[in-house]
C-alpha cells in the first residue's frame, strides 16, 4: 500500500512539474480573444446615399431625403440573429458626413430629416434593439467627411472627436469601433467643391480617438488608424490569405497590403484580421442589384477563405428604402448559415483513438485535442517544433473537412502542415483545396470525400512547440 501512496505522489509530482510551453510574442489580449470568438457578425449601410441611390455621397445632398417610412431595427437584429450573427456595426456617419443620431457637432444630421419629425435617433434604435435580443453593437464613424467646410483644418479635427465622445458615451457597450481608411479627396465642403488632402495618421489624432473610446468601452476592438487593435485584410471580396499571420507590425496608411493580407511572422504587435465584405455588389442599397445578391455558394467561399482562414467574417446588409433589409438577402444569408452548420456539425473524431509522436507529459497530452475544452491542449517538448498526430476510427468514416484551432493565448506557432489518410493498410496523400500553411485561432481545409481508417496531420514546421487545442474533421 505504501507503495501504491508513493507511485501516486510521484506521478502527482511529475505532473506538476510540467511546465507549460513560453509563450511565443506577441499574444492576444482577453479583449482580443473573445472578438476573434464572436468569428462572424454583420455590417449595416444605411442613410443618405441609400436615399439618393449612391455609394460614395459627396456631401451636398440635403438631410431632407433621408426618410425611411417604416425603418425597424428590430427586424434587423432578428434577422441578423437568424443568420447566425453575433453583432451588428453601424455606419453612424459615412463619407458624406450625414450623421444618424442627433449630434451636436453638425446640423447635417437626422434631427433635420423628416423621419420622426426629427426626433429620430438611428444608433439608439439599433443598440437598443441589439441590446434586447443578444447581439453586440459597434459603430462605424468616417473619418473623412466631405460635407464639412472646415475639413482638413485643425476645427474638423474638433468636430470628429466631438462625434466620437458623444457615440462611445452615449451608445455603449460598443464591441468595436470603426475608422474608415478612406480619407481625403474631393467634396462638397460647405460649397467649396474642391479637393482636400491630409495626412491621415496624424491628422485626425488617433491616439487621442483610441483613448475616447476605451475609456467608455475598455473592451472594445478599434478597427482603422494606426493604433488599431485588429486589422482589415486588404481587400473587400471576402478572402483571407492563404497564410495569415495574427502577428503584424504597427499599420499605418503606408503599410503595404501584402502586411495586411497574410500579417506577419515576425511582427511585434497581435493584430488578428477582419475581412469586410457586402452581400451585394454595393455597400449601399441600390434597387438594380436585387437580383445581383452572392449566391449561397459564393457567400460559403466567403465563410472559408474568411473564419476558415483565420479571420473574422463581417458580412455587410444594404437596408432598403423601406427601412428593412431586403428578404432575398435574408433568406440567403440564413440558407448560408444552415448550410455551414450542416457541414461542419457533426465531428468524426470524437470517439477516434489519437495518437503523436511527442508529446510534453500527461498535463500536455494528445488526448486535449478533441477533449471539447478550449483551455486544453496538446504541447510538443521545447526542442520539437513539429509534430504528428493521427486519428484511429473505430470503424472507416467519409471526410471532406478539418478544422485545427492553436491555443493561441500562448501565440501563434504552425506554419505548415499537410494531410495523409489511411484505408485498408494503404496511405495517401489528402489533396486538399485550401493550402495548409498557418493556423492561428481556426483554420478550416477543405478536400474531395475520402473514407479512411485513419487520419493523420503532419505539422511540418512551427515558430515553437506545438500547442493544439482542437482537431475536428467532418
Amino acid at each position: 500500500m505504501k507503495n501504491i501512496f508513493l507511485t501516486i505522489i510521484l506521478a502527482m509530482a511529475l505532473l506538476a512539474c510540467t511546465k507549460a510551453p513560453e509563450p511565443l510574442f506577441p499574444v492576444p489580449s482577453d479583449d482580443q480573444l473573445a472578438w476573434q470568438e464572436l468569428e462572424t457578425y454583420a455590417f449595416i449601410h444605411f442613410g443618405l446615399n441609400t436615399f439618393n441611390d449612391l455609394e460614395w455621397g459627396y456631401g451636398d445632398t440635403p438631410a431632407s431625403t433621408f426618410n425611411p417610412e417604416t425603418l425597424d431595427c428590430e427586424q434587423w437584429v432578428k434577422t441578423l440573429k437568424n443568420c447566425g450573427m453575433k453583432g451588428v456595426i453601424l455606419t453612424a456617419k459615412h463619407h458624406d458626413g450625414f450623421c444618424l443620431w442627433p449630434t451636436k457637432s453638425t446640423d447635417y444630421n437626422i434631427s433635420n430629416s423628416p423621419y420622426k419629425n426629427g426626433k429620430g435617433d438611428l444608433v439608439k434604435e439599433l443598440s437598443d434593439a441589439c441590446r434586447k435580443h443578444g447581439l453586440k453593437f459597434g459603430i462605424y464613424c468616417s473619418p473623412w467627411d466631405r460635407h464639412n467646410a472646415r475639413y482638413g483644418y485643425p476645427e474638423y479635427v474638433e468636430t470628429y472627436h466631438t462625434q466620437i465622445q458623444e457615440l462611445a458615451s452615449n451608445y455603449r457597450p460598443l464591441f468595436e469601433f470603426w475608422f474608415d481608411g478612406a480619407n481625403g479627396g474631393n467634396g462638397y465642403y460647405g460649397g467649396a467643391n474642391e479637393t482636400r488632402s491630409i495626412d491621415p495618421d496624424n491628422y485626425y489624432d488617433y491616439q487621442r480617438a483610441k483613448d475616447t473610446v476605451l475609456a467608455h468601452n475598455p473592451h472594445a476592438m478599434i478597427f482603422g488608424g494606426p493604433y488599431q487593435t485588429v486589422r482589415w485584410i486588404g481587400n473587400e471580396k471576402g478572402f483571407a490569405g492563404a497564410t495569415n499571420w495574427c502577428n503584424a507590425p504597427r499599420i499605418t496608411s503606408q503599410t503595404p497590403l501584402k502586411i495586411n493580407t497574410n500579417g506577419d511572422e515576425n511582427g511585434s504587435e497581435w493584430l488578428p484580421a477582419e475581412v469586410d465584405v457586402s452581400i451585394r455588389p454595393g455597400w449601399f442599397y441600390h434597387a438594380n442589384e436585387d437580383n445581383k445578391v452572392k449566391s449561397v455558394n459564393e457567400l460559403c467561399e466567403i465563410y472559408y477563405n474568411s473564419v476558415g482562414h483565420n479571420a473574422n467574417l463581417l458580412l455587410n446588409f444594404p437596408v432598403a428604402l423601406n427601412g428593412r433589409i431586403h428578404p432575398t438577402d435574408s433568406a440567403l444569408a440564413v440558407k448560408l448559415y444552415d448550410k455551414i452548420n450542416n457541414e461542419l456539425s457533426h465531428n468524426l473524431l470524437t470517439d477516434a483513438k489519437v495518437n503523436a509522436d511527442n508529446e510534453r507529459g500527461r498535463r500536455f497530452s494528445v488526448s486535449k485535442v478533441n477533449d471539447g475544452n478550449p483551455e486544453t491542449y496538446w504541447a510538443t517538448d521545447d526542442d520539437y517544433p513539429y509534430g504528428t498526430i493521427s486519428f484511429s476510427m473505430k470503424k472507416p468514416v467519409t471526410i471532406n473537412r478539418v478544422m485545427i484551432q492553436e491555443y493561441v493565448k500562448l501565440g501563434q506557432r504552425v506554419k505548415s502542415f499537410y494531410l495523409e489518410g489511411e484505408k485498408d493498410g494503404k496511405w495517401f496523400r489528402i489533396n486538399t483545396y485550401d493550402e495548409t500553411t498557418t493556423v492561428g485561432y481556426k483554420r478550416i481545409v477543405r478536400f474531395d470525400p475520402v473514407e479512411v481508417d485513419k487520419l493523420v496531420i503532419n505539422f511540418e514546421e512551427s515558430r515553437g512547440p506545438l500547442c493544439i487545442s482542437n482537431i475536428a474533421a467532418y
